[in-house]
């Protein structure tokens, strides 16, 4: 098993747990460092659930599934929650779901896997690689004003135009098939560098962000999470950056608020839409984890619970 330090492991858990005897699901079950802690936590009638679109994700899912009959794991994304759950004969809702967003050091450290702009491979970027379209195949085909787009709304990048410009004359010299191909390309393109960050960084993160649906699919399981959460079941997020945090805060916070009335009308949470309270503040992790593990540096951890008694 390749080496993978998961971050916020044990605030993550401990904000997730509820009954022991409860079900629960790891929606983005990575290499199983939380969900093996999760399992720690639960009792003996309590189950778990993993998700993960990655296939080799999946084989280390399917080894703890042969040694803890209390899990179970299962290939798709998060955004699936329902017909997973479905399948499952997990009808009467879960107690807590568990988010680990963003791409996982496995991934990132293979190079064939295409994350990274640092080690040579084949500029994949799928997190499933048996469905879909690999990043070289999107941007062999895709109209510049596309890539603009993509790396403007996914990347935040301020030079998106003049990269997408760089991209489309490089592939019409040759296709744009490896990792460090491409992130020669952007680095050039790239007039102001940022300090201590790769010029490519961005786009990299907006390609994969839309190869990957990963906005989409994170909006899609929002839309189902509360509904499928039992009373007092938890929704704990881990985000890596701003765009995915964005989302998660907005939902949480419009759940906890629900719709505005006058402060003296006298109304129950039902009745203005409020299904969640916010527990605590976001969460980071500790200058002792990102020391042993610098690419927690940028996590951030914020948990919401439906409303009602267990």
């Amino acid at each position: 098993m390749e080496q993978h330090l998961t971050v916020l492991r044990n605030e993550a858990v401990s904000a997730l747990m509820g009954p022991s005897d409860g079900c629960y699901v790891d929606g983005t079950f990575g290499r199983g460092g939380h969900s093996r802690l999760i399992l720690e936590s639960l009792g003996e009638t309590g189950l778990l659930m993993g998700i993960d679109k990655d296939p080799r994700a999946c084989e280390s899912g399917a080894a703890l599934m042969a040694e803890d009959q209390r899990f179970q794991m299962r290939k798709g994304s998060f955004a699936e929650l329902d017909e997973l759950l479905e399948c499952a004969g997990w009808r009467e809702g879960v107690d807590g779901v568990l988010l680990d967003l963003g791409v996982s050091s496995p991934q990132l450290d293979e190079a064939e896997r295409g994350f990274s702009f640092l080690r040579d491979g084949d500029l994949d970027m799928r997190m499933d690689t048996e469905s879909g379209q690999s990043a070289a195949q999107w941007l062999a085909e895709a109209e510049e004003s596309d890539i603009a787009r993509v790396l403007k709304v996914y990347g935040e990048e301020r030079f998106a135009k003049r990269i997408a410009r760089a991209i489309v004359e490089a592939r019409a010299e040759q296709p744009i098939t490896r990792t460090l191909q491409l992130a020669k390309i952007v680095a050039e393109a790239n007039p102001s560098w940022e300090k201590h960050k790769h010029p490519a960084t961005r786009a990299f993160q907006a390609i994969r962000i839309y190869i990957n649906n990963e906005l989409g699919d994170l909006e899609r399981l929002l839309e189902k999470v509360v509904e499928r959460l039992r009373p007092g079941g938890r929704l704990v997020v881990i985000s890596f950056h701003s765009l995915e945090d964005r989302i998660v805060k907005r939902f949480m916070r419009r759940q906890a608020q629900g719709e505005s009335v006058p402060a003296y009308l006298p109304v129950t949470d039902d009745q203005v839409g409020r299904t969640m309270r916010l527990v605590g503040k976001a969460v980071k992790p500790s200058e002792q984890e990102v020391t042993a593990n610098p690419r927690a540096r940028s996590a951030v951890m914020r948990v919401a619970e439906k409303l009602g008694e267990r």
